[in-house]
C-alpha cells in the first residue's frame, strides 16, 4: 500500500457470460462462455494491460465466482488487496449477453442482492485512496445503500486528499428503483469530480440536463468542480469540454463488429491511460476510441483490452 497507484476503481464486479452462438436470439442460445465484467473490474483490467499501476475496491461473494474474480485480476496485475469478500452469502451478479447481429447486442442482468452492491463503508481505505493519482467511480455503486455510501466515503476522502475523481457514468437499469433516484445520486457525484465520463443517453439520466445540448451540459458542470467532460456518442464519435473553454472531437475508428458491449470500459481505460501519460485531450480521445474498436470486434470485454503496444500499432496502421 506504499506504493502509488495511478488509478484505484471502485463499484460493480461481476461474471459475464458471453454468447457463444452469436447472430442468434438468447432464447435459442445454448452455450456462453465466462469472462470477468462490471464496468470498474474491465476499466482496471484494461488500465493495468497499458501498464499503469491500478488497484480495485470492491465486495465480491465468498465462492467459486468470487474467487475467479480475484484469481483473474491478480494474474493480470490489478492489486486486489482491496477486494472484501462478502460474510454474508451475498452472491455475484451475472451478465447474460446476446448478441444477434453486429448492431444489436443486448445484456440481462441478474442483480438480485448482488455482492458489489453490499461494499460497506468500512471496507474503504483512506491510506489506500490518498495514494493514488485518480479514484474512478463507477455510477453503478451508488444505486443502493452500502455500497452507495462506501462510494460516498471514497469520494470525500479523494477530495480531502487532492486525488482526482473520474465519475464514470455507467447507468444499468436493471439497479435502479427509479429516474429520480438514478438523477439525484449521479449529478451529486458528477458535480464533485475532476473528469466526468458517460454516453449522451447517460447524461440524460440527469434530469437538469435532458433539455441541454453537449456544450451547455459541460457549462453546467463547469459551474462546479468538474474541470473535463467527455460525451460519447458511439460510432458518431466523442466530444470533450473543459472548464477553460476548449473543445475536442474525437472520430470513432472503423471497426469489423461483433458486438456493441464492452466499448465504453475500454474507451475509459485508454484515455485515462492516455491522460496519465501526458497526452493531449485529443490523443486521450483517439486511445480511447481505439480502444473501443478493438474491444467491440473481439468476443469479450475484459479479454480483449489491448496492451499499449496492441493499440499504439492499431493507430498506426487506421490512421494510414
Amino acid at each position: 500500500m506504499t506504493t502509488k497507484k495511478d488509478i484505484v476503481a471502485i463499484g460493480r464486479a461481476a461474471i459475464d457470460l458471453n454468447a457463444v452462438e452469436i447472430n442468434r436470439p438468447m432464447e435459442e442460445t445454448e452455450t456462453f462462455r465466462k469472462y470477468v465484467g462490471g464496468s470498474p473490474v474491465n476499466i482496471s483490467i484494461g488500465a493495468s494491460k497499458l501498464g499503469l499501476n491500478v488497484g480495485l475496491i470492491a465486495n465480491v461473494s465468498d465462492d467459486q465466482h468470487g474467487r475467479y474474480i480475484t484469481s483473474y485480476l491478480d494474474k493480470l496485475g490489478v492489486d486486489t488487496s482491496q477486494i472484501h469478500i462478502d460474510e454474508n452469502g451475498h452472491k455475484t451478479g451475472l451478465t447474460f449477453t446476446e448478441i444477434k447481429s453486429p448492431s444489436e447486442s443486448n445484456i440481462l442482468m441478474y442483480r438480485e442482492e448482488a455482492s458489489d452492491l453490499y461494499l460497506e463503508p468500512e471496507h474503504v481505505s483512506e491510506t489506500y485512496i490518498k495514494e493514488s493519482e485518480y479514484l474512478l467511480i463507477s455510477g453503478t455503486a451508488l444505486a443502493q445503500s452500502p455500497s452507495r455510501e462506501a462510494v460516498l466515503k471514497a469520494l470525500a476522502i479523494a477530495k480531502a486528499n487532492a486525488v482526482k475523481v473520474v465519475f464514470e457514468i455507467d447507468y444499468r437499469p436493471y439497479t435502479w428503483k427509479t429516474f429520480e433516484e438514478t438523477s439525484i445520486y449521479y449529478e451529486l457525484v458528477a458535480q464533485q469530480a475532476d473528469i466526468v465520463i458517460g454516453t449522451r443517453d447517460e447524461y440524460d439520466m440527469i434530469q437538469s440536463y435532458q433539455d441541454k445540448t453537449d456544450q451547455e451540459i459541460g457549462e453546467t458542470l463547469f459551474e462546479n468542480h468538474p474541470e473535463l467532460v467527455v460525451i460519447k456518442h458511439g460510432v458518431q464519435g466523442s466530444k470533450a469540454y473543459t472548464k477553460t473553454g476548449e473543445y475536442f472531437e474525437g472520430k470513432a475508428f472503423k471497426a469489423k463488429v461483433i458486438k456493441t458491449f464492452g466499448a465504453g470500459d475500454s474507451y475509459a481505460a485508454a484515455f485515462l491511460y492516455a491522460l496519465v501519460k501526458g497526452k493531449s485531450i485529443d490523443e486521450a480521445l483517439k486511445y480511447g476510441a481505439a480502444s473501443a474498436a478493438i474491444v467491440v470486434s473481439s468476443h469479450s470485454s475484459s479479454e480483449a483490452m489491448p496492451t499499449s503496444e496492441t493499440l499504439e500499432n492499431y493507430i498506426s496502421e487506421h490512421e494510414s
